[in-house]
């Protein structure tokens, strides 16, 4: 491990300073074993992750792996000297998922964990771009997304409850919203149309009848497009 810890000249950059992202090549990706990896104090998210942000993302990686890697450098004590551990300063969330299964006993304790290690780009501009530089999916499209889980790959709710760490009564729920008409979910990505209205059109499947209550609302059918369903 040694060898991994050797330090480059270290590059002065401002925050939020253009940079490439860092491809997983051989050349940065280590594996570290999971009791090496620590919280990054250079982590700008002070606010922590929820136990159910944290059930969920352990869910998602014992169903599909990790689909990005923690960013990594390693830990120095007072005077320079690497300690053989590793500050996570990109992935707290990867990293507290992948306890939580070892807590589980799903994995080792010390379980060898895929990271790109960066000792060249400043740690908070890094921390900041993995909590900032990024936008949340649309709740239209994640109720889309779970039916088509059902309706095309044939995944239960319970299934797909356990990939996404979820009740299947969650699942069952966003399903019903995923099949309403996709004229009255365009209105709802605009903002035309709040949850609850949506969830109102989630208890028939008729599209006729789904028109009928919007009508109700005293909203005006016109402004759906497409509105021929």
């Amino acid at each position: 491990m040694a060898a991994l810890c050797r330090a480059e000249p270290r590059t002065k950059e401002k925050i939020m300073s253009s940079r490439q992202n860092i491809p997983a090549t051989g050349s940065n990706l280590i594996m570290v074993p999971l009791a090496k990896l620590k919280n990054s104090p250079k982590n700008v998210r002070k606010m922590p992750h929820s136990l159910s942000e944290i059930d969920a993302l352990a869910a998602s990686i014992a169903a599909l792996g990790m689909l990005q890697y923690p960013i990594v450098e390693p830990e120095t004590d007072a005077k320079g000297k690497p300690t053989g551990a590793y500050l996570v300063n990109a992935g707290e969330g990867r990293r507290l998922a992948q306890l939580l299964r070892a807590k589980r006993k799903k994995i080792k304790k010390d379980e060898p964990i895929p990271c790109i290690l960066d000792i060249t780009h400043n740690a908070t501009e890094i921390s900041l771009a993995e909590n900032a530089v990024r936008a949340s999916m649309h709740p239209a499209d994640e109720f889309e997304a779970f039916a088509e889980l059902h309706n095309e790959q044939g995944m239960s709710a319970e299934d797909i409850a356990a990939r996404f760490g979820v009740t299947a009564a969650v699942v069952r729920q966003r399903l019903k919203l995923g099949a309403v008409s996709p004229a009255l979910l365009t209105l709802y990505r605009g903002e035309e149309m709040n949850l609850d209205q949506l969830t109102a059109f989630g208890i028939t499947d008729d599209h006729a009848r789904r028109e009928e209550v919007w009508q109700s609302l005293a909203l005006n059918i016109s402004m759906i497009p497409n509105a021929a369903c």
